[in-house]
């Protein structure tokens, strides 16, 4: 196994022309087996020496990003300077701009700090309004503003409104895998953050209907509650129809 791993780590980088360059360190940017051998670096030196070293603190980690939960503000602080010097040992440091202690504030937590917010997997922890038999404000994860981004740029890239060769049940299948997987990782949590996209979508599905059908060509209300009327006849046609973002069918 570590002759393996020892021929990896020493493998040339081949660049676009075929020319190859010779490494001593670390593995070659996006390289098929970089994430694998960081991922087993980093289990010996972070997963393993936190389980010995504090056995009663829960941390979470995902490839490089990792997130530390601490009870008080004197306690992160020392665990921040334990874990420094651990990544110290091994040849690693701490990113100074993504590297903070953050403060969950929430009902129970009321006092304030530099930072009450972080992003983790596409999600963004801070305090927001929660309901439950009553109102109350929680530290809870919804989907980030990045990802809402990402997302975005996605469903621009598909140019629906040019789809016009397409029948209406051609395009659903071409585009739900991709918002079904949005709606069941980003769905999870605080759902009414995916509206935005969800309403890009449905905006998107009203500009090709618009051109699609020249009864509808320049009456937005009328291809809506065109669109409407389809989604009350099938409900699951589209997955953010399933997910209860339908067009409204008028009067």
């Amino acid at each position: 196994m570590l002759l393996y791993i020892k021929r990896w780590l020493k493998a040339p980088a081949q660049l676009e022309d075929g020319s190859l360059i010779g490494r001593n360190k670390g593995t070659p940017q996006g390289g098929v087996i970089s994430p694998l051998l960081a991922n087993i670096f980093l289990h010996h030196v972070f997963d393993e020496w936190m389980r010995v070293s504090y056995p009663k603190l829960l941390f979470s980690r995902y490839a490089d990003d990792i997130i530390v939960h601490c009870r008080t503000k004197a306690q992160a602080k020392v665990i921040l300077k334990a874990i420094e010097r651990r990544l110290a040992r091994c040849k690693l440091q701490l990113h100074p701009e993504k590297t903070k202690i953050v403060y969950c504030k929430d009902t129970k937590r009321p006092e304030s700090y530099q930072h009450e917010s972080f992003d983790f997997l596409g999600y963004t922890f801070r305090s927001r309004l929660c309901k439950g038999r009553s109102c109350f404000v929680g530290f809870t994860p919804a989907v980030s503003q990045s990802a809402i981004k990402a997302m975005s740029s996605t469903i621009r890239g598909w140019k629906l409104r040019l789809w016009s060769f397409a029948s209406l049940e051609e395009v659903a299948r071409q585009i739900n895998p991709v918002i079904r997987g949005w709606l069941n990782y980003y769905g999870k949590f605080y759902r009414s953050a995916l509206y935005p996209i969800l309403r890009q979508i449905q905006n998107a599905l009203v500009r090709w209907a618009m051109r699609k059908y020249k009864k509808l060509k320049g009456h937005w209300r009328r291809a809506t509650h065109w669109l409407g009327r389809i989604a009350r006849r099938d409900p699951r046609l589209f997955a953010s129809w399933g997910f209860g973002f339908r067009p409204s069918v008028g009067q």
